[in-house]
């Protein structure tokens, strides 16, 4: 795995979350209380977690085979969509199944110091990895949002790492309130509470880790700027006029198809032709270094047919104007 994606974040969370779930556990047999317990498998969910991402980082380094032509980048966003599944099923559903229990039948707490003091230790544990995670992402996000880096970003592990951190740190809180609440009022009801909001809480983040990693899953194009810099890297103004169509598509976090259709001058012969698909894909790489496999197909371009709107392989969502860089070529 690369450094961008964010071992020393999945390391630092894989450590942190051993620790706590071993505390909480402990917490759990000496208070009784269902938030510690909920805690318990929620941080030794999220332990599998970052090893599930630690082993598809690992298969992701595999060379590619004959029947695998491509590599094997793709396990990476396997691995991540496995992990929102067991956040949403180990983390989520049996905290929601362990809150409603304790709301049916609840009992006061226990040694409250343990919970308590777990707790508080989880929350600085916590702390400390979320802020790892957010050093890591921060050299890689540049200009763009928390939403639009967790929307946009390729590499699925600091994206996880990132919410799951979030969502560990807000349920010890909740959890914190909870076991507050229970102590206070002497209603082992509210510890109940706490527990049910954790379970929400952590559903919530799985179901957006499923989208996110889905539409890894399914195949998603480079980003708008990277795509800028390969239509621009393409034309050299004198073999090559224009970008008639394009696709892009990630094979991996750091490994990029690009596939595009382009327009050569009628003149030119094929050795000449030939010479400048090569200077173009050397362009292209000095440009975009994860442009690693690239398919220039020459064609001559027909403004009539660009009018037209005849061509079946135009950008998706590019324009179709005459004279555009996705005209049709046929």
């Amino acid at each position: 795995m690369s450094a961008s994606g964010g071992t020393k974040a999945i390391v630092a969370a894989l450590a942190a979350n051993l620790a706590i779930a071993v505390a909480k556990f402990v917490a759990f047999l000496f208070s009784g209380s269902s938030s510690m317990l909920a805690e318990s498998v929620h941080s030794l969910a999220d332990s599998g977690n970052q090893g599930l991402l630690l082993l598809g980082g690992k298969k992701a380094q595999r060379e590619a085979t004959p029947q695998h032509p491509f590599g094997y980048g793709r396990e990476r966003y396997i691995y991540a969509f496995l992990v929102s599944i067991v956040l949403f099923s180990v983390g989520g559903m049996f905290a929601i199944y362990e809150g409603y229990e304790k709301i049916k039948h609840p009992h006061e707490i226990e040694a409250w110091y343990w919970p308590v003091g777990v707790l508080v230790f989880a929350i600085i544990a916590e702390s400390f990895s979320f802020r790892t995670a957010i050093s890591e992402s921060n050299q890689t996000r540049g200009k763009l949002s928390w939403t639009q880096f967790v929307r946009r970003a390729k590499a699925p592990e600091l994206p996880v790492v990132l919410l799951e951190d979030l969502g560990a740190l807000v349920g010890l809180i909740l959890a914190l309130v909870g076991v507050g609440l229970a102590l206070g009022t002497g209603n082992g009801v509210w510890d109940g509470i706490g527990t049910l909001c954790i379970g929400i809480l952590l559903i919530v983040i799985a179901i957006v880790l499923a989208a996110e990693t889905k539409s890894l899953l399914l195949g998603e194009a480079a980003g708008v700027e990277d795509v800028e810099k390969i239509q621009a890297s393409v034309v050299d103004g004198d073999t090559v006029t224009r970008v008639i169509h394009m696709r892009t598509l990630h094979l991996g976090p750091e490994e990029l198809l690009v596939a595009a259709k382009i327009a050569v001058r009628a003149e030119e012969s094929a050795a000449e032709v030939a010479e400048a698909i090569n200077a173009a894909e050397n362009r292209i790489r000095a440009a975009v270094p994860i442009a690693r496999v690239i398919y220039l197909e020459p064609d001559i371009y027909s403004e009539a047919a660009a009018a037209a709107g005849t061509n079946p392989g135009k950008t998706p969502g590019g324009p179709s104007s005459p004279g555009a860089p996705d005209g049709s070529g046929h």
